[in-house]
């Protein structure tokens, strides 16, 4: 049996991931900073999918917590064949307006730990001649966002490049890039639900169900719903002075004086 290693996964997407990889027989290692929610998980999971869950409490915003999970992702006695780099989070206000403390915990959590925990489970992966990455990007990562969308961007570069350069080594790489997904996440950031048109709220569910088939055919980069297709294609084509005053409103408060 597979085991799976799912970061950020008490809540969301990551919760979606759990729960859909545990349905079809997957042990896991459920990483987040919350220790009684994850064990409330981890039974919940067990008790329903016959599967073992195991939990691992960490805050990939800190060294000390990368660490620990990229020791189990090198343990090569008891294997992790999927990981998926999810946890992540949003700051609410705009640039200059955020304390630089935050804007560099997000680059640590969204950057050095997606490509240290990337590289630990690579490695691993590779000289057993198998296994994967799924990267949780935003479609965020094709607009200019601030240090949210910048740290997106490079998770999508870094993991599209790394899927190339370990082509062939039975090691598959896949960013996914979701939109506004009703979940904790939106209202941790200070994102009203009614500050985003209707339509562009997803279902986790759903979303995870489209990643995996992505991922089984093989995509280095998923985009799982038509809307955001189109919305990707036309930011290629867009003025970018154009893209960043719609990203800007979408989601936001207004501007403080």
């Amino acid at each position: 049996m597979t085991t799976a290693l799912i970061t950020g996964t008490t809540a969301g997407i990551g919760a979606a991931f759990a729960g859909r990889l545990a349905a079809d027989g997957h042990n896991l290692v459920l990483v987040a900073r919350d220790e009684k929610r994850l064990r409330e998980q981890a039974a919940d999971l067990h008790d329903r999918h016959g599967v073992e869950a195991d939990v691992l409490v960490a805050d990939l915003s800190e060294d000390d917590g990368i660490a620990a999970v990229e020791t189990r992702l090198r343990d090569r006695t008891h294997p992790v064949d999927l990981l998926v780099n999810n946890a992540g989070f949003g700051n609410r206000d705009r640039y200059l307006e955020v304390p630089i403390t935050d804007e560099l915990r997000m680059l640590k959590l969204h950057c050095e730990a997606v490509l240290r925990l990337t590289s630990a489970g690579a490695e691993t992966m590779r000289s057993r001649g198998r296994g994967g990455v799924i990267n949780v990007a935003s479609i965020a990562a094709f607009f200019p966002r601030g240090t949210y969308g910048a740290s997106k961007a490079w998770v999508v570069q870094f993991t599209q490049g790394a899927a190339k350069d370990l082509a062939g080594a039975g090691v598959r790489l896949m960013a996914l890039c979701p939109g506004f997904v009703r979940t904790e996440f939106h209202a941790r950031a200070g994102i009203k639900q009614d500050s985003v048109p209707s339509w562009m709220w997803l279902d986790a569910d759903r979303l995870v169900t489209a990643a995996l088939k992505d991922f089984a055919r093989g995509k280095s980069l998923s985009i799982p719903d038509p809307r955001y297709k189109a919305m990707s294609s036309l930011a290629k084509l867009a003025p970018r002075s154009a893209l960043s005053s719609l990203s800007s409103k979408v989601g936001r408060p207004p501007a403080k004086a």
